[in-house]
């Protein structure tokens, strides 16, 4: 299964906030919108990803009142990513070699959305489940 399978599944809705605009905002977002993760676009092109993780670095870094710091001292700047055509077995493996819970899908330099590590492990699930039915049919009508 590849990436572009995952994407299809999801809102086309990129949830995204400015590198200026402060810690409490984002974090508001992320709580309205029920996501773990913000695109930080400027001038329309991707900067940076921030995650509830990020926040929670910036915390033990700058302090616990990070309520009036800008996204940008906090966010990742050089984001893991990943292409559409892209296996779901990489992204698996890419997700837990780099411990994130968030991926960005570019294709090219335009960004096509943000998969999770829920998204992956349903993906995954889904495909195992499909696969079982698959070997549990052909045990059934084994030859003799």
């Amino acid at each position: 299964m590849q990436i572009r399978e995952i994407l299809t599944l999801k809102s086309d809705t990129i949830h995204s906030i400015a590198p200026t605009d402060t810690v409490e905002s984002a974090v508001g977002k992320l709580v309205g919108l029920g996501v773990g993760s913000l695109v930080v676009m400027k001038g329309g092109e991707m900067v940076g990803l921030l995650t509830e993780r990020d926040v929670v670095k910036g915390m033990a870094t700058q302090g616990c009142d990070l309520k009036d710091a800008e996204v940008g001292s906090v966010m990742v700047t050089d984001p893991v990513v990943a292409s559409a055509d892209d296996s779901l077995d990489y992204a698996r493996d890419v997700m837990t070699k780099s411990k994130i819970g968030h991926l960005p899908i570019l294709d090219g330099d335009r960004l096509l959305g943000i998969i999770s590590f829920h998204d992956v492990a349903r993906a995954c699930l889904k495909e195992a489940n499909f696969e079982n039915s698959l070997l549990k049919r052909y045990i059934k009508h084994w030859p003799e």
